[in-house]
């Protein structure tokens, strides 16, 4: 089996499963947050349902429109506050102690390897990086899923992806899953997992994972998979405060997760591999993830904000990829930079590192942890004809701010250099 398929077997009760099965499967946890949860309240009620399955199993995070920005995202909090109260959800993060879902609930050690986790937010599959099965679905599931604590599920097939080789000084893993994401196409990978293999991901931090793990969406994917190894388990016990030395050598407790990986007799519907080496510093121009260039064909495109965060790239990787190329150098006095931390977290370990005080002198505004200018909520609406360049994971037409203006996706790297000379540009080049 591969590797989806061995949780799809290990949460239907089955010695085994293959692609195109039809399980009922068994939830680890259920995301909601605050601009989906409502709904989902709603719903629960019209079902006659009266208590979720597990309080335990529930994380409700307020991420999108916070600190609300209106009096209509006050109030989505407010629906989601009162459910969490009134079914004693242990895992509610309220403004200030929330951060970014899929950056936050990793962090907190809710998500172990082997697991299976929905949420009512596409980019749920960023917990794919730990060698969970995680994925998205809409609000009327998620109610579902509370009230059952399980979902039917069609067994996916598998796509690899191998990559091997080291990749160049500047490039990262934003680098590498958009060079992915165009050689699949957006349609290339529809309700497939896929296993990101080799040795360069091997070599990835825990931050370069998630990144790549996050963006499997971009391609069709119903997830993305990354085994777990000896990396996940240091993260894991990390988040959980196990002494590694002194838990479970199996790694296979329920705690802890359950580390599983393909058989070497596997099959997968379609294989990918990539060169490392071969990967230069790419930018997604308008209007899909997947409208990859090299970052020297866009050289002359002028911006206007730049946003280093999201759940894609807003970890403490990120921010030091970024002071590196930054330096001791001014933002343009023409762009907009703004950077946003994913958790508290990160911000806490930006400040213990000098790097608050560092993007602050340089002429950078930080934001609280928020989804906000990724789906165009607040923190950094674009306005007519304006241009951003986001470290985010989505330029879809619209998306962040008014339909004329444009968002071009990059790494850490490219945005930090872009942000000295008010141009696109290659952080080599600084």
């Amino acid at each position: 089996m591969t590797l989806a398929e061995k949780i799809f077997a290990l949460h239907s009760g089955r010695d085994k499963v293959k692609a195109g099965d039809m399980v009922m499967a068994k939830l680890d946890m259920v995301l909601g947050t605050d601009v989906t949860v409502p709904l989902s309240v709603e719903v629960f009620r019209r079902m006659g349902a009266k208590k979720v399955f597990d309080p335990d199993k529930i994380s409700l995070v307020n991420d999108h429109f916070v600190p609300a920005k209106d009096v209509q995202a006050a109030t989505l909090s407010k629906i989601m506050r009162e459910f969490a109260e009134e079914q004693e959800i242990s895992s509610y993060f309220e403004v200030g102690r929330s951060g970014i879902c899929h950056a936050l609930l990793p962090d907190k050690g809710l998500v172990r390897p082997g697991d299976l986790v929905v949420g009512a937010d596409s980019h749920t599959c960023t917990y794919g990086a730990l060698g969970a099965f995680a994925t998205g679905i809409g609000s009327t599931d998620m109610a579902c899923a509370w009230a059952l604590g399980e979902l039917w599920f069609r067994v996916p097939e598998s796509t690899r992806v191998n990559i091997t080789g080291k990749l160049k000084p500047f490039v990262g893993a934003k680098d590498l899953i958009l060079h992915i994401i165009n050689k699949l196409g957006v349609n290339g990978a529809i309700y497939h997992a896929i296993e990101f293999t080799g040795e360069t991901i091997e070599n990835l931090s825990m931050d370069g994972r998630f990144t790549i793990a996050n963006m499997a969406i971009e391609a069709g994917a119903k997830t993305g998979l990354i085994r777990a190894d000896e990396k996940t388990w240091d993260f894991v016990a990390n988040t959980l405060k196990i002494n590694p030395e002194q838990s479970s050598k199996s790694k296979n407790s329920p705690r802890e997760g359950v580390f599983l990986q393909s058989d070497d007799d596997a099959e997968y519907s379609q294989e990918l591999n990539i060169d490392a080496g071969s990967i230069e510093p790419t930018v997604a121009a308008p209007y899909l993830p997947s409208n990859a260039k090299l970052v020297g064909e866009l050289k002359n495109v002028k911006v206007d904000q730049i946003v280093i965060g999201s759940c894609t790239n807003g970890r403490v990787d990120d921010f030091r990829a970024a002071a590196k190329v930054l330096g001791d150098n001014p933002v343009h006095h023409k762009v907009r930079l703004i950077m946003i931390p994913g958790t508290p977290g990160i911000m806490r370990q930006l400040l213990a590192e000098g790097l608050v005080d560092k993007f602050v002198k340089a002429g950078a505004i930080l934001s609280p942890p928020t989804c906000g200018p990724c789906i165009g909520g607040h923190m950094g609406v674009l306005a007519q004809d304006e241009v951003g360049l986001f470290t985010t994971n989505r330029n879809f037409k619209g998306r962040n701010g008014h339909p004329d203006s444009k968002v071009y996706l990059c790494g850490p790297e490219v945005a930090a250099a872009s942000a000295l000379t008010g141009y696109i540009t290659d952080p080599r080049d600084i």
